[in-house]
């Protein structure tokens, strides 16, 4: 019912958004654009809101077509080196002999797309090989693939680690923390010769027991069958998921921001100011922001309802009771990959504590093959993406990798 509602309305708002567009394309056309007065500004900045007042279920595109290798500008371009129903293995090729370090960067599947981690990517790729998990739809994927679970996404970690081959690292940015540790474990207690050389955990929550946030306290709140009947829902027809049971990346997407509606009112606001007032620049960075945003996936029902128990309500990896396939999980099996912890001193989202936690789990590991990095001034996003990413916590990540390669 919420999904048809959801669509419903989504599919209302077409002709109107698709009005409002066009008024804005003859409003902005470079014959009148120049000579347009101030009222008709306001006029085309409200269009223009109009127009974009909705969400896209479809990955934006990365952008990163070029990096720096050793000084000299090198293309790069997005190829699928494996792939699932569920998700690809994207490698950001480049276009050099330079041999580098093979990096898996595992993307969270928690509403947004990939992109979300365009900025992981960016800071990796003059000095990396990059990988990356470019996880799939849910609504697009037919029910004839069967479930994904937290199984599952850790199942698909260990194939792309073993597509990857031996001496590859991997860097797990929130959410999907758990079951890369997850991974690594299972890999180690196997004595996996492709089991990585080094891991990193960036803002993810191993043990969400310690300074619980709001997102924390919601997931305990309720029991899980509550989250069942009320946020889960069944794709429409209309899709290739027709059938598939999902938690909805729109009802994600407008949960994160009930957390701060006053920021996002706030900033909808200013766009509409510099829309109006012709300050470009300023409104494509903010559009730009919300472009990515509003780009939301759905997750399949088995994996978020996992998730959230194991996870946020059980706590089971750091509780020593989080099991694979039936098999106990154990960290302390991880005696060869270098282990870094990345937290961010304002993070709303992961607090601090909460990934350093693996640092004594992974307790089989030699002091020296263990570190942990709090960056001060950053919240959630501020870990991976942003100038306190791509200056202060990059360099450390990319020590980390050169030290255990």
């Amino acid at each position: 019912m919420i999904y048809s509602a959801y669509q419903s309305a989504a599919d209302a708002m077409l002709p109107l958004r698709a009005a409002a567009g066009a008024v804005v394309a003859a409003l902005r056309h470079p014959l009148h654009a120049m000579w347009l007065p101030g009222p008709l500004q306001s006029v085309a900045a409200a269009c223009e809101m109009l127009a974009r007042a909705g969400l896209t279920h479809h990955r934006p595109a990365f952008g990163l077509d070029t990096t720096v290798v050793h000084g000299r500008d090198v293309a790069v371009t997005e190829e699928s080196a494996f792939s699932t129903a569920f998700g690809t293995l994207l490698h950001f090729r480049k276009d050099t002999s330079a041999e580098q370090p093979r990096v898996l960067v595992v993307a969270p599947l928690s509403g947004h797309f990939a992109t979300l981690l365009r900025g992981t990517v960016h800071g990796l790729l003059p000095d990396h090989d990059v990988y990356l998990t470019d996880w799939h739809n849910a609504r697009d994927v037919a029910l004839e693939h069967g479930r994904f679970g937290l199984d599952e996404y850790t199942e698909h970690l260990v194939q792309f680690l073993e597509f990857l081959g031996p001496g590859a690292h991997v860097v797990a940015v929130c959410q999907p923390c758990v079951a890369t540790l997850a991974a690594a474990a299972i890999m180690a207690e196997a004595n996996h010769v492709a089991q990585p050389r080094s891991m990193t955990l960036m803002a993810g929550p191993i043990d969400a027991r310690v300074n619980p946030t709001r997102v924390n306290e919601l997931a305990t709140s309720r029991p899980i069958d509550w989250f069942e009947r009320n946020l889960v829902a069944t794709v429409p027809n209309r899709f290739a998921g027709r059938g598939r049971r999902v938690y909805p990346g729109f009802v994600q997407l407008f949960a994160f921001m009930a957390m701060n509606p006053d920021r996002h009112l706030h900033a909808h606001g200013e766009l509409f100011l510099e829309l109006a007032r012709g300050e470009v620049e300023a409104a494509e960075t903010r559009k730009k922001f919300y472009d990515e945003y509003f780009a939301v996936l759905d997750l399949a029902a088995e994996f978020y309802l996992e998730t959230v128990r194991t996870i946020f309500q059980e706590f089971a990896l750091a509780r020593g009771r989080l099991t694979f396939r039936g098999r106990p999980v154990d960290p302390r099996a991880i005696r060869r990959t270098a282990l870094l912890t990345v937290e961010g001193e304002k993070d709303d989202i992961c607090s601090i504590g909460q990934t350093l936690a693996a640092q004594d789990l992974c307790s089989s590991l030699k002091p020296y093959m263990k570190r942990h990095h709090m960056q001060a001034g950053v919240g959630h996003y501020g870990v991976f993406s942003g100038r306190r990413w791509e200056q202060q916590i990059c360099p450390i990540v990319r020590n980390t990798i050169l030290a255990a390669s």
